[in-house]
């Protein structure tokens, strides 16, 4: 692997997953905390050394640092110099042709053992696969850092107890859905930086595609891997239209369509058009379902919301009414078929049964305004941007207020 030393973050978070699973490989599962530990510390030394001398083979010296580290801790018990001895004379080196492969999906699959609650499984992959911070993932499940701290230490205590190795490819099915759930997370957060400084980031993105890409490898025949996939695809698409050159972002209905993506739409329409017929109805097929119909419309007015609103009530029906952001974009879709004032009583509804959602007073203001309310629409911006930790939505929404208070001047 050749890379420059000022490539970007995605560059980082593929050495430390490959990193990862050759130590893992190496010392097995049951050493997984360890591991874990001696690739971030290397990983520091990696950013402090490389801007003057840049490796040649950077996962090979980012590797080989990690086992230096990892030999330090375990040494620094008589008991684990032991057991380090003995898992060492046990696990020959890594073989040329394996330091080729590409472990991530593996890796992920084992941080989403079945063993591990979904909470776990989900916190311990983001971080150790993805590198998103405790902050970040704490933001996405809009819960304390201190809960998230807590779960990817008690993860990684319970992989190290179940010392088990890497799995192979074949155990992809049977850890599907902790997989995909995981991966979405990692290109929501891509696509909604937790701080919005920058509002995007390109590189968690690609990486989380990638991954996607690899687990239909494994999984040709699964819908929902698909689904995933052509998601990413069509929401990656809008991309280009999503940021101005300042920065600033473009809502949905003020994009110039005619930057889209056309090869990424293509590719995940046609994903859609081949795993949709005859299909179970999962949600991320639904929902790639949702981005092809407004990928496939020239504009918000010619955009078929009759359907798109009969696809989020059938969305809602498969996630058991359990997720309130999939409610509040079915809300959205309503205000396009049944008028703002019904969506506006719905968004009521939905505040009261979970009053700190993010984006709701957002959506609120938008359908006010809509509804020529100019006064109670201010209000809600305020409230939006008092909630929003976001700078460039934050930013998008002061811009919004500004421009409602001019137009009532």
């Amino acid at each position: 692997m050749t890379a420059d030393p000022r490539a970007g973050e995605g560059l980082w978070r593929e050495l430390t997953r490959q990193a990862l699973a050759r130590l893992v490989r190496t010392y097995g599962s049951a050493r997984f905390d360890l591991c874990e530990d001696a690739v971030q510390e290397a990983l520091l030394h990696a950013h402090q050394r490389w801007p003057t001398q840049f490796p040649d083979d950077p996962l090979g010296w980012l590797t080989a640092t990690a086992r230096r580290r990892y030999a330090d801790h375990a040494r620094s018990d008589a008991r684990r110099r032991h057991r380090e001895t003995r898992a060492a004379s046990s696990h020959p080196p890594v073989a040329p042709e394996a330091a080729q492969r590409d472990d991530s999906l593996l890796v992920l699959q084992l941080c989403c053992h079945p063993d591990l609650p979904r909470s776990g499984q989900v916190a311990l992959t983001l971080r150790a696969v993805a590198g998103l911070t405790t902050a970040q993932i704490a933001n996405v499940y809009q819960v304390p850092e201190s809960t998230i701290a807590q779960r990817i230490t008690r993860a990684k205590r319970r992989v190290s107890e179940l010392g088990r190795p890497l799995p192979s490819p074949e155990h992809a099915a049977e850890r599907v859905t902790a997989v995909l759930d995981v991966l979405y997370v990692m290109f929501t957060e891509a696509h909604h930086t937790t701080t919005g400084a920058p509002p995007r980031d390109a590189d968690l993105a690609a990486e989380a595609i990638h991954l996607t890409r690899l687990l239909r490898q494994s999984l040709p025949e699964s819908t929902e891997v698909a689904g995933l996939l052509a998601l990413m695809l069509l929401s990656e698409s809008r991309h280009p239209a999503r940021v101005g050159p300042d920065g600033s972002l473009k809502p949905f209905d003020e994009q110039d369509r005619t930057l889209w993506d056309r090869e990424l739409i293509d590719e995940g329409t046609e994903l859609v058009e081949q795993a949709a017929p005859g299909a179970e109805p999962g949600p991320y097929l639904l929902q790639a379902c949702i981005a092809a119909l407004h990928a496939e419309a020239p504009d918000i007015a010619t955009t078929d919301w009759d359907e798109i609103l009969a696809l989020y009530r059938v969305l809602e029906l498969v996630t058991g009414h359990g997720n309130p952001t999939i409610t509040l974009n079915r809300i959205v879709a309503q205000a396009m078929v049944d008028g703002n004032d019904t969506a506006l009583a719905r968004i009521d509804v939905l505040e009261a049964e979970h009053p700190r959602l993010p984006r709701l007073n957002a959506v609120r203001a938008h359908l006010l305004e809509q509804a020529d309310r100019p006064e109670d629409a201010a209000n809600a911006y305020r409230r939006a941007i008092a909630a929003t930790v976001n700078l460039a939505e934050r930013q998008h929404l002061r811009h919004r207020l500004r421009r409602l208070s001019g137009a009532n001047e």
